[in-house]
């Protein structure tokens, strides 16, 4: 499908229909939404960001489905970031939706609470990137905030790996695939061959590492073993939050492998070049399917790339083939490992 962000409800199996919302972000363009139909109503998979967009979009959607939103029954979520979690709390406080959520968000969901700076201010300063903190919180002080931004809260229940939920005639496998959140989930339809991929294994982007309010100590390894992890699976159709449907899931996530096994090389090339900080080896590498230098991304972008560098480089020091120490600014610094070289 060549536009897949067009708003519309699409079937990909019987009862099943893939609804993209849009979302405030011109690089992701939309989000994909799931809906199971079933005789109680519908279950989504993921919600959608909260605001009066997307919800008239899912609404048209599921009237030309013969449904509305006070149908949906409950949200299967994938992960806490606002583009899948937040419409489904606003769908629960105004028409009763139960929304389910991997356990392993919680700490990332209680983080959601509290105020003052967030975990990536101390970690984008230890990788280096304290002027990146001053724009963030320039960008955030001149931000309009919509007025429909939904209450932050907890799930109605916490899903675990291993769980089975029946949806109508479906059966789904709760599957845990921590990386690019510490408690992301994809469902499993084994016996109509579907995987709900959410952001972990996307067709045309490579999600993002590091990027959530309570991130885990070594999340590039937690993504690398959920690749693995896909791969034992049968070869799956995948329906990704974002992009369109893909026919095998067993192609993307063989290249997501090769990307962060080529990415790990180059990161420890850079080290053993004499870079020394995350922000100085993102800064030598180039992004995006445009290869475009950091300091041609957005802000919120840039953040990323400096985050997941720092990730790979934390990697690296686990496994022995880097080492490093805090210096007495607060940033972290890089070298390569004696042992590794011998």
């Amino acid at each position: 499908m060549r536009d897949w962000s067009r708003p519309g409800a699409y079937p990909v199996s019987p009862g099943i229909h893939r609804i993209p919302l849009p979302v405030p972000d011109p690089g992701l363009h939309a989000v994909n939404v799931y809906a199971i139909e079933d005789d109680a109503g519908i279950t989504l998979i993921d919600g959608g960001w909260a605001g009066q967009e997307s919800e008239e979009a899912l609404d048209l959607a599921l009237r030309k489905l013969g449904r509305k939103l006070d149908d949906v029954r409950r949200v299967l979520v994938t992960h806490a970031h606002h583009d899948h979690y937040t419409l489904a709390l606003s769908l629960r406080e105004r028409f009763g939706a139960r929304v389910l959520l991997g356990e392993h968000e919680r700490p990332t969901v209680l983080a959601g609470f509290r105020s003052g700076p967030l975990a990536q201010e101390g970690l984008l300063r230890r990788c280096g990137a304290s002027g990146m903190v001053v724009e963030f919180a320039r960008a955030l002080r001149d931000q309009e905030l919509p007025a429909e931004l939904v209450r932050w809260a907890e799930p109605d229940e916490w899903l675990s790996d291993g769980e089975r939920i029946r949806v109508g005639e479906y059966m789904l496998d709760v599957l845990e695939t921590p990386g690019h959140t510490r408690g992301h989930l994809v469902f499993q339809i084994a016996e109509a061959g579907l995987l709900f991929s959410g952001d972990h294994v996307l067709p045309r982007i490579t999600p993002s590492i590091g990027f959530e309010r309570a991130p885990e100590p070594l999340p590039v390894s937690s993504f690398l073993d959920s690749l693995r992890r896909i791969r034992t699976l049968p070869n799956l159709t995948m329906l990704p939050a974002h992009g369109p449907v893909d026919t095998g899931v067993h192609r993307r996530v063989d290249e997501l492998l090769v990307h962060h096994g080529d990415r790990l090389a180059a990161v420890r090339g850079l080290v053993g070049a004499g870079e020394e900080t995350a922000l100085a080896v993102a800064g030598a590498l180039r992004w995006t399917r445009r290869d475009l230098p950091l300091d041609e991304l957005d802000l919120v972008h840039r953040g990323l790339a400096v985050l997941e560098t720092g990730a790979h480089l934390d990697l690296l020091v686990g496994d022995g083939m880097l080492t490093g120490s805090t210096d007495s600014g607060g940033t972290f610094r890089y070298w390569p490992s004696s042992a590794a070289q011998r």
